[in-house]
């Protein structure tokens, strides 16, 4: 192993038996301005274990890392035994969960032990994969990219990676694609999730970066979710709230969701819009507040740009505009506007409800606008988190594996250029900046058109996680697509591969990752992968090697054997800019456990909550971006920008509503929507194969209200079918409290573990659009129309969850509701 034990227990406590029932254990009250306190969770698989000096034959060894299936980064510690995981328990002074774990942090290490795992390198023969070494498998990979680059050149290839993988594997795709090669095709699958997160934040405050922190629950008098269901997307998190929700001086909270749940039965307004219609929503909400004189006129001149064009574009969009195309009561909206213009300490959430639906940058940029015209940044309790989905989604983008320059750099800006080519020492030229980068729809479109003819996907399985999965399957099953897969499992997307490389899992590599609130967290080696299997970064470093990528020195491009070096690297690139990364070391991480970025020689312990003062990173010289039009996603130039903003303040970007381009209709006469549930991950190739997991949510189900269940002649358990124009669905039906006329499907399920012979009728993307937000190139999943019959009628419940926002109708008990009918902080 390269990284010895961070310590040896000889008292690992077992997990009390059933956090499927009680995903959010137990409750640790604690009121507005106090520490939220501690409480250590953990699993084992048996027990008990004793340290090394006690006996030789149970000893438990334990490795420091953060969770690996969501982005709140829970610290948590691996048990190893005799070179096998055999447990967790979270770390109860990190600054993120204070001990706890959430039902997938609990149960989600025993995937890497499946008996399924790749453990070979796999080449495609004569139609067929065959199992092969690591040379020729390599070999194969670096001649076909020599001979595309001999030929088309370096944009008929393509890379398209994870939000899972570790900061160095990134940054080492990166400087190969970017600086070695010279394609432009490079994105992650973090375009599906959190594309929109990195746009809201670039186009109001010049550049990515949460502005909040974890911490702003702990201080906040009022808490506003927008499309995020955290109960179920942030599993510890929201035990952090229902802590405060717990204790003296509750806040109020208000969620902005279709669907019901954990999250609105704890709330004190549950707003449910149409699908489609949240910038509708929050131009209404502003509208309000602006009306109502709720407002901080002397942080707007200060410190915003753009406060005329806001007032302007909300003016004609009263309460009564919104509700009339939203659906949410006139009433419930001045009510909300009221609770967010009242509060004193405001901290917003924004997630997929909102990244994923029609006009999404517009939407969530008017969340920032929102807390920027109320003064609600920079100090404890005021905030905002453009949330993140995966757990490392925030160093694709930081590294510059999302479509962006790595260390948040500005494509259009010449000197932005020149510095990362002068920290790799190449070229300018050699760094593709004539244009936008390409994002993943885009490069699905190019592959389909037959100018990309190399695709190398790591850590991803776009068979099931792309919109209009039978033209996705048609895509990557092109005789003239080279395809290459890298993966822990076989999926749905290594069938279509043409070279199939076995990866290592969390636990098996060390590398760093961070989370949505900025904190970095190191993961180191517990136990070594299965087989041949190797890291990712061992992998991008061995095609680098055999494709002998040279600076302009003519020395190696990528001179890195390891990730500590590889990390060290990083820093540099980083060094001055948002994420800077100058001040952390391994060792540090090693000793401290999570720090937030930027963290520099004069910041040593990183920086809690940026913006403290106003002083955004967006001076022209310094921003990510100039700035699109939110409604076309048209991209301002150097000039635009600098006109509007020559003092680097932030900007209230606005947009007018419009409606979704498919609506129901006849044909066609519900909305729908898709997500997640808390018991499974993507498209499950880890999750399903835990037992606990498994059992929790074990297979596709239709979400919808009663009386459309009744107008279908539905009950719950029927088997129906879901259709829209590009495909159908059959599942069994959930019949929940959704808002009448919207049906939710889960997007996890696909076809690796469904019974043979069923055909392509599980996965929830086999119903969704080729469309996506014209500013940040998310698709659309949560805007569609469709219609759903019955095929039979079955005894029993559907397989979904009991606990979550899938429970059905009257089948969760709620609780109490602190605040409840408040409509503002006392």
């Amino acid at each position: 192993m390269d990284e010895k034990p961070h310590r040896e227990d000889a008292d690992a406590p077992i997990t009390p038996p059933d956090r499927i029932a009680e995903p959010w254990g137990r409750r640790t009250p604690y009121g507005q301005g106090e520490p939220w306190p501690e409480r250590v969770d953990s699993f084992m698989t048996s027990g008990p274990y004793v340290a090394e000096d006690e006996g030789p034959v149970r000893v438990v060894h334990w490795y420091a890392t953060a969770s690996n299936f969501h982005s709140n980064g829970d610290a948590m510690e691996l048990a190893v035994r005799d070179g096998r995981l055999v447990g967790v328990r979270g770390v109860a002074g990190d600054r993120v969960n204070r001990g706890r774990l959430d039902p997938k942090d609990l149960y989600g290490w025993q995937a890497i032990a499946s008996p399924d795992r790749l453990t070979r390198p796999l080449v495609r023969e004569g139609g067929v994969l065959r199992e092969t070494d690591w040379d020729a498998a390599m070999d194969c990979i670096s001649d076909r990219t020599r001979a595309l680059l001999d030929g088309p050149g370096p944009d008929s290839i393509g890379f398209y990676t994870s939000g899972q993988l570790f900061l160095e594997e990134y940054y080492a795709l990166a400087v190969i694609a970017r600086g070695g090669l010279g394609t432009k095709h490079l994105d992650g699958n973090t375009r599906l999730c959190t594309a929109t997160a990195a746009e809201a934040l670039k186009e109001s405050f010049g550049c990515d970066g949460q502005p909040g922190s974890y911490a702003d629950i702990d201080h906040a008098d009022t808490i506003a979710l927008f499309g995020h269901n955290m109960a179920e997307t942030q599993g510890v998190l929201w035990s952090r709230v229902l802590d405060r929700l717990a204790g003296p001086e509750p806040p109020v909270l208000l969620c902005v969701d279709p669907r019901p749940g954990p999250v609105s039965e704890a709330a004190s307004l549950h707003l449910q819009p149409k699908p489609g219609t949240n910038l509708a929503l929050m131009n209404g909400l502003l509208h309000e507040v602006i009306a109502g004189g709720l407002i901080d006129p002397g942080y707007i001149e200060a410190h915003v740009v753009g406060f005329d064009d806001l007032a302007r574009q909300v003016a004609g969009f009263p309460a009564e505009a919104a509700a009339a195309a939203t659906g949410v009561p006139a009433e419930q909206i001045r009510a909300a506007a009221r609770i967010l213009g009242q509060a004193d300490r405001l901290l917003s959430t924004v997630l997929q409800g909102f990244y994923q639906s029609h006009q999404a940058t517009a939407a969530a940029v008017q969340v920032n606008n929102l807390h920027l015209i109320r003064g609600m940044l920079g100090r404890p309790g005021c905030g905002v988190l453009q949330m993140n989905g995966q757990p490392t989604a925030q160093n694709t983008r930081e590294c510059g594996a999302d479509g962006d320059l790595p260390g948040f750099r500005n494509w259009a800006n010449p000197r932005h250029v020149e510095e990362l080519a002068q920290i790799w020492n190449v070229p300018p030229d050699r760094i593709p900046h004539d244009g936008p980068p390409t994002h993943a729809m885009q490069m699905i479109r190019l592959a389909e058109e037959g100018s990309l003819r190399m695709l190398w996907v790591s850590g991803t399985n776009p068979a099931v996680s792309l919109p209009d999965l039978e033209r996705i399957r048609t895509v990557l099953g092109q005789d003239r697509l080279f395809l290459v897969v890298q993966d822990l499992f076989p999926t749905e997307t290594t069938e279509f591969a043409d070279v199939v490389l076995p990866a290592a899992g969390w636990g098996e590599k060390t590398g760093t990752f961070t989370n949505a609130d900025r904190t970095v967290h190191l993961s180191l080696k517990a136990v070594d992968p299965p087989g041949e299997a190797r890291p990712d970064l061992d992998i991008f470093l061995d095609f680098a090697h055999r494709m002998d990528l040279r600076d302009a020195s003519n020395a190696p491009l990528i001179p890195w054997r390891g990730p500590e070096e590889v990390f060290e690297a990083w820093k540099e690139c980083s060094r001055g800019r948002p994420c800077d990364y100058s001040g952390l070391s391994y060792a540090l991480l090693r000793e401290h456990g999570g720090i937030q970025w930027p963290c520099t020689a004069e910041h040593p312990d990183g920086t809690e909550r940026l913006y403290t003062h106003g002083d955004f990173h967006s001076r022209p010289e310094d921003c990510e971006t100039y700035g699109k039009d939110l409604l076309t996603g048209t991209p301002q130039d150097e000039d635009a920008y600098r006109s509007l903003n020559p003092h680097g303040k932030a900007v209230l970007r606005t947009a007018p509503y419009v409606p979704p381009p498919e609506e129901p209709d006849d044909a066609y006469p519900l909305w729908l929507t898709t997500g997640r549930t808390l018991y499974q991950f993507h498209t499950r190739t880890r999750t399903g194969r835990v037992p606990q997991l498994r059992s929790a949510a074990p297979d596709m189900w239709i979400e919808l209200s009663a009386a459309d269940a009744a107008a279908a002649g539905l009950v719950e358990g029927d088997l129906a079918e879901v259709s829209t124009r590009r495909g159908s669905v059959r599942a069994r039906v959930r019949v929940t409290g959704i808002r009448e006329g919207v049906l939710f499907l889960p997007f996890h399920y696909g076809y690796w573990d469904a019974p043979d012979g069923d055909g392509h009728h599980r996965a929830a993307n086999e119903l969704t659009p080729t469309t996506w937000d014209p500013a940040s190139k998310q698709p659309l999943f949560k805007t569609g129309a469709a219609r759903i019959t019955a095929v039979a009628h079955l005894p029993g419940a559907a397989p979904a969850p009991h606990h979550t926002a899938s429970a059905p109708t009257g089948g969760r008990s709620s609780g109490p509701r602190p605040n409840a009918g408040k409509e503002g902080p006392s």
